[in-house]
């Protein structure tokens, strides 16, 4: 059967077809009757769409309407866009789902946490593909060069590098949402992320009175770790204007836990022995020592005793990155950091 080559009354047609199903949104009208003129072979591969305006003269339809509908048959790889020339088709399998690239440093707790929450908010009917960078920028290159083009939407945790923005800069605008760690790009995009200078100098800041209680405090620091740098930063600038004795130490040496010390501890292994060493050392933590942790997870909420930690929602997060992938709407949200306090500290 040939296409149809004046197909743009009839795109018009198949839209206002879904008028009277009253279940229906404006924006699933649009979509869904664009995906019936495909289907029913009004226009074809290669074939122009209406422009913006022409659909909303010819619909009556709100501009963020049409673009956010337009958006998602892109998402869905359908129809592409050409600079100033419009909207064309550019796939007739309409059967196919939006299809998702996330791209993670590792599975650890908390990004597991992350991975949970978005999963089960993007819903069955969106196919995701997981990749993980573990923080390496070759890794990570490799990996954007292995689903460029491939998909709807990224979601990516960028590795904290100077080529970085450049590779992230090869991904569409309106194709990318970024999480966990802001890296800063051109132009506006989308992302939802945590913040670490501002906001753990306001947790040091909270736990002020008691650290002081201690002789010095000790944070276990790897420069080679993926561990974000600007908490070191801001571990400084607290100690300074604490007048604080305050020390960044590479790791945390087995049997050198010391009473009279708050230690800061993020790596989990690092955490198990200093833990280990305490129950040697009948050291009692809440007392005779103080531990910090970043990142809350559930065992931290046993061991020890209770370990006090700061973190944000990866949750929440997750939550937000798959709401921002469904609607295809601007999000630039920063989740806010808590203190869990416990009776380490």
């Amino acid at each position: 059967m040939e296409v149809n080559k004046n197909p743009m009354k009839t795109i018009f047609e198949k839209i206002q077809e879904l008028d009277d199903l009253p279940s229906y949104s404006k924006h699933e009208r649009f979509v869904e009757g664009i995906i019936n003129a495909i289907d029913e072979r009004i226009v074809g591969i290669g074939d122009a769409l209406p422009s913006v305006n022409a659909m909303i003269s010819g619909l009556g339809y709100a501009r963020e309407t049409v673009i956010k509908g337009y958006r998602e048959l892109q998402s869905r790889g359908l129809i592409e866009s050409k600079n100033r020339l419009g909207y064309f088709v550019s796939d007739d399998n309409t059967q196919q789902s939006l299809k998702v690239a996330l791209l993670m440093y590792t599975i650890d707790t908390f990004q597991e946490q992350f991975y949970r929450s978005f999963r089960n908010e993007l819903g069955v009917n969106v196919h995701l593909d997981v990749f993980f960078h573990h923080g390496n920028i070759e890794v990570f290159e490799t990996m954007l060069s292995l689903v460029k083009g491939r998909y709807g939407m990224y979601v990516i945790s960028p590795v904290h590098h100077p080529r970085t923005k450049a590779l992230l800069s090869t991904i569409p605008r309106n194709k990318l949402v970024m999480f966990d760690r802001f890296e800063p790009l051109d132009g506006d995009f989308n992302y939802v992320v945590q913040e670490f200078e501002r906001s753990s100098f306001a947790i040091f800041e909270q736990l002020a009175d008691v650290i002081k209680r201690y002789k010095r405090m000790v944070f276990f620091h790897n420069p080679d770790s993926l561990f974000p740098p600007e908490i070191v930063r801001s571990f400084q600038k607290f100690t300074r204007k604490h007048h604080i004795n305050g020390q960044v130490l590479r790791e945390y040496i087995p049997g050198s836990v010391e009473k009279g010390v708050v230690y800061y501890v993020n790596e989990n292994a690092e955490l198990w022995n200093l833990l280990k060493d305490c129950n040697i050392k009948k050291l009692q933590p809440g007392k005779d020592i103080g531990i910090l942790s970043h990142n809350d997870e559930p065992v931290k909420e046993i061991v020890g005793n209770g370990i006090t930690t700061y973190s944000a929602s990866f949750t929440e997060m997750g939550k937000l990155a798959a709401q921002a992938v469904l609607n295809r709407e601007p999000i630039h949200e920063v989740i806010p950091t808590a203190l869990i306090r416990r009776n380490s500290l």
